[in-house]
């Protein structure tokens, strides 16, 4: 019989912020305000308001942590967190407050804890787009927003970042060393709360999110000067708007190139692409990754998206202790979900459904930890499973992703549901 495998306990309460550790939190971010120089810009109030309040972060990499940390010092506060940014820490991670969630799961758990906070009167801090941005735009957003803001009744704040995908995009980590910014905005008030729709809560969330790090860029006039500022790009734009090949694009230096027709274009120091020769069919990364998205919407709409199955070994997280390599299977992303199969280290199958209407969105990993490479990771409130395609295999995890959400979306019309921009 197999040993039972031990838990992450998701429903502790949160802890308040050990007094001794609030300053050690501050000290740690201070070497990344040094460097960056984050210009904070306050809207509505003059300075960070006394908790409590509920504080919405955008997510662009993990400096919107310690820029947090830094504006709201010295207040204590409670931070969402994934569950492997727990590993092999979780104690110091609850010391400092942090509350630990599965990502893209219905957790009804978090909402009391959540209130926990307020009622400790202090900052409950969220990130709602629960991934790094994957090319520097906003992601998108629960549509449960507008139905926490009523239940805590306290006002929200928004804390948005400018800079920070530009100095260390999610599919290159490097720090560039660019100055940045952030907007700290009072955007509802507990009067505001109380008297708006959950839908013009939703709304003025949304739009409060509008943020694009390229465009920032460019208006700014940031440069950035790393010699390889373009590799890795092409996990994301992974499809050649020239000869239309999937799967095909790589990157080298400053450049991004077709495998497949042999079309290259180079990153500018103003994060800009140019091709190398002929048309520049997209300057503007994000409109590239946005006729992705819109292709992939044409493939769901003809009800012919399929990734294939592929081949995969699963690393199970059920703790914060580390990862456990649960077995070799097989991967498929249709339009009915994911669906995962396998046998595990002991010889035993293992099976994971996730239907289209369970998923709003999923996330995805590029070269996780150095690893395996490229992955998706799919959670249940028990569980979290890393799958790992194998690489000699034609798939992109950003076409499932996107994938994912217009599968989502496609769902939701067809049940005469449709979103509200922004919101999931």
């Amino acid at each position: 019989m197999k040993k039972p495998v031990e838990r992450f306990d998701m429903t502790r309460d949160p802890i308040r912020t050990k007094w001794y550790l609030k300053p050690i939190t501050k000290l740690l971010s201070w070497p990344d305000m040094i460097t960056h120089r984050p210009a904070i810009h306050f809207h509505g109030v003059d300075v960070p308001l006394e908790p409590p309040y509920l504080l919405l972060c955008n997510h662009n990499a993990f400096m919107d942590f310690k820029v947090a940390t830094q504006v709201i010092y010295p207040y204590k506060a409670n931070y969402v967190v994934a569950i492997d940014g727990f590993i092999g820490r979780e104690w110091l991670l609850r010391a400092v407050g942090c509350i630990c969630k599965r990502k893209f799961t219905n957790d009804t758990v978090l909402i009391r804890q959540l209130a926990k906070v307020i009622g400790n009167r202090d900052i409950a801090v969220v990130y709602p787009e629960a991934r790094y941005s994957l090319c520097g735009t906003t992601a998108v957003l629960p549509e449960a927003l507008g139905k926490l803001c009523k239940m805590l009744k306290v006002p929200v704040v928004t804390l948005v970042t400018h800079g920070h995908h530009v100095n260390s995009p999610f599919w290159n980590l490097h720090d560039r060393k660019i100055h940045t910014e952030a907007d700290y905005t009072l955007l509802l008030t507990p009067g505001q709360v109380k008297e708006l729709s959950v839908d013009e809560i939703n709304k003025r969330i949304v739009e409060a999110f509008q943020y694009d790090d390229f465009a920032w860029q460019k208006a700014t006039g940031t440069l950035t000067t790393y010699p390889k500022r373009a590799e890795g790009l092409h996990k994301v734009l992974y499809q050649c708007p020239h000869c239309g090949k999937e799967y095909q694009m790589d990157s080298q230096g400053d450049t991004l190139f077709c495998k497949e027709c042999g079309k290259k274009w180079r990153m500018t120091e103003l994060g800009e692409l140019e091709a190398l020769e002929g048309k520049t069919e997209f300057s503007h990364i994000p409109d590239w990754y946005e006729w992705e998205r819109a292709n992939v919407r044409a493939e769901v709409e003809a009800g012919t998206y399929n990734s294939g199955v592929l081949r995969v070994h699963v690393d199970s997280l059920p703790n914060a202790k580390k990862f456990i390599r649960l077995g070799n299977g097989t991967l498929q992303h249709d339009m009915n979900g994911f669906h995962v199969h396998g046998t595990d280290v002991d010889g035993d199958p293992f099976e994971m459904e996730l239907p289209v209407p369970s998923l709003y969105s999923v996330h995805i990993e590029y070269e996780y930890l150095g690893k395996y490479g490229d992955c998706v990771d799919l959670n249940t409130l028990q569980d979290t499973w890393y799958t790992y395609p194998e690489s000699d295999q034609a798939f992109a995890v950003t076409k499932m992703a996107l994938a994912t959400e217009e599968l989502y979306f496609a769902y939701r019309r067809s049940i005469g549901k449709p979103c509200p921009p922004g919101l999931a």
